[in-house]
């Protein structure tokens, strides 16, 4: 007998555009082998709870408390974890509790503009201080490493003449980011059902 959908928890630091695109992904049937149970927030207050608040999908704050947060995702089943747009630096105790079962999405094509300190808008300015002619994103397994974890899928996007790091920003959210991140999730979430 085939096993229940794949729990998914996405964790979450801001306003939740990346969540969005999953909760939209997962209502249109493009993740049909996961469920997104859970939203954890690492502060208050931020838009992405109200979306899942919208979306009635039950949703907590935790700030820096790992223990806290392995606990609550052991005790909901959660079989994979995405990170959108989640600035805490997960630990090595953490990231392999979890192994093969948390995903990143970064806005930009792995190696470059990545790792430790390269986030939002940052990502996107130097790419055009480097005067690259190619962006991106990519979505990643975690580990200990930041943006260190093995490639599952890459977007490229084009940098045109004018572009602000805001601009950029968006390109890369609406045609690369949005669309790799629920791919991801259901490439994810069915590999982790099928392994049940």
């Amino acid at each position: 007998m085939k096993s229940a959908k794949t729990r998914i928890a996405v964790l979450v630091s801001g306003g939740g555009t990346n969540l969005q695109a999953l909760i939209d992904a997962e209502r249109r049937g493009e993740i049909p082998d996961g469920e997104i149970t859970l939203v954890i927030a690492s502060r208050e207050g931020v838009y992405a709870l109200r979306r899942a608040a919208d979306a009635g999908i039950d949703s907590m704050v935790i700030h820096k408390d790992e223990d806290r947060m392995i606990r609550v995702l052991e005790e909901r089943g959660i079989g994979l974890i995405i990170l959108a747009g989640f600035l805490t630096i997960l630990s090595e105790r953490f990231t392999s509790r979890f192994a093969n079962r948390i995903i990143n999405v970064h806005p930009s094509l792995i190696p470059s503009f990545c790792g430790k300190g390269y986030y939002g808008l940052r990502v996107h300015e130097e790419a055009l201080n480097y005067g690259v002619k190619v962006t991106g994103a990519t979505v990643h397994l975690v580990n200990e490493v930041p943006d260190g974890g093995r490639i599952l899928l890459q977007k490229a996007v084009e940098v045109r003449e004018g572009d602000t790091p805001e601009i950029l920003q968006k390109r890369v959210m609406e045609e690369a980011e949005w669309k790799l991140l629920p791919l991801a999730a259901e490439m994810m979430a069915k590999k982790i059902r099928d392994e049940q």
